[in-house]
C-alpha cells in the first residue's frame, strides 16, 4: 500500500507555483468552458430546429459543433476542479480518460475542418463532380472516417504506444511528450505530422486555390459586364467576393495555427531532447490555448451565417438583434438576383457562346453561395420570384396590347370612312401591306436559318444600333430593322372583304410569331406596325 501511495504522489506530484496563478488558469477555463458549451449548443439547436439546414454541407458544422461541445463539457470542469484544488484529484484511470477525450475530440475537430476545406474546395473548382458525388450518404460516411481515425490515434497511447500523464501546473493531463523514451518519441513526431503539420498543409492549398478559382470567376463576370453594358456594380460585387473570400481563408488558417501551433512547438522542443527548458506555465498555456479552439468554431463557420443567425433569432428571444445583419445579406442577394434576371433577360435570344458566359456568371454566384449561404433555397426562390415576374409582365402586356388595338381599329374605321368619298387605294395599300408583313418577318427567318455566328455578329450590330438611334426611334430600340426617325403613316381604304382578309392574315401573322417564341417587345411592335 505504501508503495503505490509513493507512485502515486510520484504521479501527481504539485508544482510550486503561486496559488493565483491557479486561479487564473480556472478562470480561463471556466470561461472557455461556458462559451464553448453555449455556443456550440446553439448550432446544434439550430440545426435540428431548422430543416433547411439540414444539409450534407451542413453535417460537416454539426459534427464539429458535436466535438467541440463533448471536448468543452469533458475538459473544462475537470479541469477548473484541479485547478481550485492546485492539484490532480480524480486518480490515475481518471487522468487516462480525461486525456483520452481530450485527445479523441481535440483530433476530431482538427480532421474534421479538413474535411470541411475539402468538401468547398470541391465544391468551387469542380462543381459537377461536387454535384455527382456529394449526398447524405457519402457525408456522413466520411463523417465515420473522421471518427475513426481520431480514435485510432486517442488508444495508441492506452494500448502501449506512449502513455497518458499529467501536464503543466499538473491540473490536466495528456500524452507523454516529456520523456525521451523511442515509443513517445515516434509518437510525439507521426502525431504533429499526421495531425498538425499535414493537415494544416492540406487547408490551406484549398483555400488558396478556393480564393484564385473565385477570383478567375469575379473577371469573367466583370467581362461580361463590360460587353453587355458598362456597369459598376459587377466590378463591386467581384471586389467583395474576393475579399470576403480572403478574410474567410485567412480568419481559418490563422485561428486554426494560433489554437494548435504553440502545443505543437511545445511538444517538438521536448522531442528534440530539450524538455528541461520547458516550465509550467508553458506547457499550460498552450494545453488551455488548444481547448479555446471550442469556441471560435461555432462563429467561424456557423453563426456568421445568415440562415443559422436567422433561425437563432426566430427560436431564442434573447438573440433577436442577430436578425438585423442578416438583413443586409438579403438585400443584397435580392439586389443581386435582380441583376442578373435583368441581364438574363436582355439575353434570352442570344447566341450558345453569350448563354454559356450568361451560364458562368450564375455559376460563380451560386459558387459564393456555397462558402457563405445555403445556394438550393435560395436559387430555387430566386428562379420562383422570377417566374411570378415575368407572367405579371406577360398580363400587364397582353392587356395593354388589346387595349391598344382596340383604339386603333377605331381610328383606322374612321379614317377609312372618311376616305371613302376620296377615291379606294385598297389595291396598292394592301400590296403594301403584304410587303411590310414580309419585311417583318424576314429577321426571324435570318435569325432561324443562320448559324450561331451570324447570329452573335447581327446581336453585336443591334446594340450598337440600339445606342446609336435609342433617342430617335419612336417604336423599338431592341429590333435591328427599325432605324427611321419616323413612324410611317399610310392611309388605307378597303372594301369589307379585303379588310376581313387583312385581318386574318394579320391575326395568323402574330399567332405565327407567338408559336415561334418571340420576344415580346417583337411582338409589340409588329402589332403596332400592322395596326
Amino acid at each position: 500500500m505504501e508503495e503505490s501511495k509513493d507512485m502515486d504522489r510520484g504521479f501527481f506530484r504539485k508544482v510550486d507555483v503561486p496559488d493565483h496563478a491557479h486561479y487564473i488558469v480556472a478562470f480561463f477555463v471556466a470561461v472557455i468552458g461556458a462559451l464553448g458549451v453555449i455556443g456550440n449548443l446553439l448550432v446544434m439547436y439550430a440545426f435540428f430546429s431548422n430543416k433547411k439546414l439540414r444539409t450534407p454541407p451542413n453535417y460537416f458544422i454539426m459534427n464539429l459543433a458535436v466535438s467541440d461541445f463533448l471536448m468543452a463539457i469533458t475538459q473544462s470542469p475537470i479541469f477548473f476542479i484541479n485547478c481550485m484544488y492546485k492539484e490532480w484529484v480524480f486518480g490515475e484511470m481518471g487522468c487516462k480518460m480525461y486525456a483520452f477525450c481530450g485527445a479523441l475530440f481535440g483530433i476530431t475537430s482538427m480532421i474534421n475542418l479538413l474535411a470541411i476545406s475539402i468538401d468547398r474546395y470541391i465544391v468551387i473548382t469542380k462543381p459537377l463532380q461536387a454535384i455527382r458525388w456529394t449526398s447524405g450518404r457519402r457525408t456522413l460516411i466520411i463523417i465515420l472516417v473522421v471518427w475513426i481515425y481520431s480514435l485510432a490515434w486517442s488508444l495508441a497511447p492506452l494500448i502501449g504506444w506512449s502513455s497518458y500523464i499529467p501536464e503543466g501546473l499538473m491540473t490536466s493531463c495528456t500524452w507523454d511528450y516529456v520523456t525521451s523514451t523511442p515509443a513517445n518519441k515516434s509518437y510525439t513526431l507521426m502525431l504533429c505530422c499526421f495531425v498538425f503539420f499535414i493537415p494544416l498543409g492540406i487547408i490551406s492549398y484549398c483555400y488558396f486555390f478556393m480564393f484564385l478559382a473565385i477570383r478567375s470567376a469575379s473577371r469573367d463576370v466583370e467581362k461580361l459586364g463590360s460587353h453587355v453594358r458598362k456597369t459598376t456594380l459587377i466590378q463591386q460585387q467581384s471586389i467583395k467576393t474576393e475579399w470576403k473570400l480572403a478574410k474567410i481563408a485567412f480568419v481559418v488558417i490563422i485561428v486554426f495555427v494560433l489554437s494548435w501551433s504553440p502545443y505543437a512547438c511545445v511538444t517538438l522542443i521536448a522531442w528534440a531532447g530539450y524538455s528541461h527548458v520547458l516550465s509550467p506555465y508553458s506547457k499550460a498555456v498552450p494545453a488551455v490555448i488548444a481547448k479555446a479552439s471550442a469556441i471560435y468554431n461555432p462563429f467561424i463557420y456557423a453563426i456568421i451565417r445568415s440562415k443559422y443567425r436567422d433561425t437563432l433569432a426566430e427560436k431564442v428571444p434573447c438573440l433577436h438583434f442577430l436578425a438585423q445583419s442578416s438583413r443586409k445579406d438579403v438585400s443584397v442577394s435580392n439586389s443581386e438576383s435582380s441583376f442578373r434576371e435583368h441581364m438574363l433577360s436582355r439575353q434570352s435570344s442570344g447566341s450558345k457562346a453569350k448563354f454559356q458566359r450568361i451560364s458562368s456568371m450564375s455559376t460563380a454566384d451560386t459558387v459564393w453561395s456555397d462558402v457563405e449561404i445555403d445556394p438550393v433555397d435560395q436559387k430555387s426562390q430566386t428562379i420562383r420570384n422570377s417566374q411570378s415576374a415575368s407572367l405579371l409582365r406577360d398580363d400587364k402586356w397582353k392587356a395593354q396590347t388589346k387595349q391598344d388595338y382596340q383604339n386603333d381599329r377605331e381610328s383606322s374605321e374612321e379614317k377609312s370612312a372618311i376616305t371613302d368619298s376620296g377615291g379606294s387605294l385598297s389595291g396598292g395599300g394592301l400590296d403594301l401591306v403584304s410587303e411590310s408583313i414580309n419585311m417583318a418577318t424576314v429577321p426571324l427567318l435570318m435569325a432561324k436559318n443562320t448559324g450561331e455566328e451570324d447570329q452573335e455578329e447581327e446581336e453585336d450590330e443591334t446594340l450598337t444600333g440600339q445606342q446609336d438611334s435609342r433617342s430617335l426611334s419612336p417604336i423599338s430600340n431592341d429590333l435591328p430593322f427599325y432605324q427611321d426617325t419616323e413612324e410611317p403613316h399610310i392611309t388605307l381604304s378597303p372594301t369589307s372583304a379585303e379588310q376581313q382578309s387583312t385581318e386574318t392574315r394579320e391575326n395568323n401573322l402574330i399567332l405565327e410569331l407567338k408559336s415561334l417564341n418571340c420576344s415580346s417587345e417583337l411582338l409589340e411592335s409588329v402589332e403596332k406596325f400592322l395596326s
